[in-house]
């Protein structure tokens, strides 16, 4: 089991990505939209290996007005784990145990199969392939 990458809420895309390639040597990968969700984001690669996945979200205001602001800062910590079997698996070791699992596990639009759970803090943890 290995840190695949951590994640970080930002309202500005652009600028935290120039940000990392300028003062920390990143390079980004493509930018991965989807539409549906009204989410975007970039994953920057590291000379170590180690990944950052920068996320945003646009200002979205509801038909009485109502504005609902996008989040910023720490968004999960995904852990691979080397296969889905191994996702199932814990995902049904949390289950069993009474601990929350939030989400999958399921092939997400990016490429990962993962299920999400939270530590006893309410962190996110993906468990990821």
């Amino acid at each position: 089991m290995h840190i695949e990458h951590v994640a970080i809420w930002t309202r500005d895309l652009e600028r935290l990505r120039s940000f990392y390639e300028t003062y920390f040597q990143a390079s980004a990968g493509p930018r991965y939209v989807n539409e549906r969700k009204r989410f975007s984001s970039y994953f920057l690669s590291f000379a170590s290996g180690a990944r950052l996945e920068l996320m945003t979200k646009p200002l979205l205001v509801d038909a009485s007005g109502n504005a609902e602001t996008p989040p910023t800062g720490y968004a999960h910590l995904a852990l691979s784990v080397g296969s889905r079997e191994e996702v199932d698996s814990m995902a049904e070791r949390f289950r069993r145990d009474g601990l929350p699992v939030v989400d999958g596990p399921r092939q997400t639009g990016d490429g990962y199969y993962e299920c999400v759970v939270l530590d006893p803090d309410g962190n996110r943890i993906e468990i990821t392939v």
